[in-house]
């Protein structure tokens, strides 16, 4: 298993004998992450996302249950499982610990094969559950988010470019004249060109510069956080040229033409007053007169005055 593929446990106790066997159990599969009491627990779960995390229920000042509470009231880690490691014996612990959400519950003294046995189960749960999540964001032909997750987040950056009075440009992108490329060379062909199309458009955003999404049929939505109205056009441009440089034409039936795309943007510094609904319109409205007025061409909404930063 690579450094980069290993999984993640988080070990909370008070008692550093338990800590070392714990992480002694697990180094060898999962990176073992540790914290001396509950408050510092928390942090690290909030900092470091671990994949799965292992409580002690006996600790001074915040015990497990309280840490289990702080846990599951945030949403930063409400998802993380916990497994409850006690020397209590009683059921009534066990009950309330998987009543407060606990996904398992080990009892004092650790067994290995044990211990590895229940973390392997639940790290290749939580696994299943992260790769279900990302399919449900995916559109499948193309392989790029799918309008779900675009929506998802383009709400966040939204609400963080408000907080720190960022821009936020995006663009909304048709393919031109696709209909006619299907109709002459059928629906196989026309999900090569979506394909083809898709390709482009992603390899135009680095990794967590911003995101491409396929809206719906053959068109595109491409969020760009932190891009001036400029910076965002010249990404436009060049998705423009090479998806013409694609030179996918057609000639049949009496129709002859070439696969192009039409651009609508906008760029706004968001404010609480706004409408997330309206930066959309605003972008859309602007790609359906690009359609209208001869296609194979970028218009940028300059409506109002939110291209500027509110002092």
């Amino acid at each position: 298993m690579t450094m980069a593929s290993r999984q993640r446990v988080l070990v909370i106790d008070d008692e550093k004998i338990n800590l070392k066997v714990i992480s002694d159990i697990l180094r060898e599969d999962v990176d073992v992450i540790l914290a001396i009491n509950g408050e510092q627990g928390v942090r690290k779960a909030v900092e470091l996302q671990p994949d799965l995390i292992l409580l002690d229920v006996l600790m001074p000042n915040m015990d497990g249950y309280e840490t289990m509470t702080h846990l599951c009231h945030d949403v930063r880690t409400s998802a993380i499982p916990v497994i409850f490691i006690t020397a209590l014996n009683d059921s009534s612990h066990e009950e309330r610990a998987l009543l407060m959400g606990a996904c398992d519950y080990i009892q004092k003294p650790l067994y290995t094969n044990i211990v590895q046995a229940r973390v392997r189960l639940h790290l290749q749960l939580t696994k299943q559950r992260k790769m279900l999540e990302e399919l449900a964001h995916i559109d499948p032909l193309t392989s790029l988010a799918n309008r779900r997750k675009y929506e998802d987040v383009i709400s966040s950056e939204w609400q963080s470019a408000i907080e720190h009075q960022e821009c936020l440009s995006l663009l909304v992108i048709d393919i031109d004249n696709f209909k006619h490329y299907n109709d002459c060379y059928g629906h196989a062909t026309g999900d090569k060109v979506l394909k083809q199309v898709a390709s482009v458009l992603a390899s135009q955003v680095n990794p967590g510069e911003g995101l491409v999404a396929r809206y719906g049929g053959e068109e595109f939505t491409m969020l760009l956080p932190r891009f001036s109205q400029h910076e965002a056009t010249k990404v436009a441009h060049q998705c423009m040229s090479e998806i013409e440089h694609l030179n996918l034409c057609y000639h049949h039936g009496g129709q002859t033409g070439q696969v192009t795309v039409s651009v609508g943007g906008a760029t706004c510094y968001p404010q609480s007053s706004h409408l997330l609904s309206e930066f959309f319109d605003r972008a859309d409205n602007k790609l359906v007169q690009a359609k209208n007025t001869g296609k194979n061409k970028i218009l940028w909404d300059v409506s109002d005055k939110l291209d500027v930063p509110v002092k």
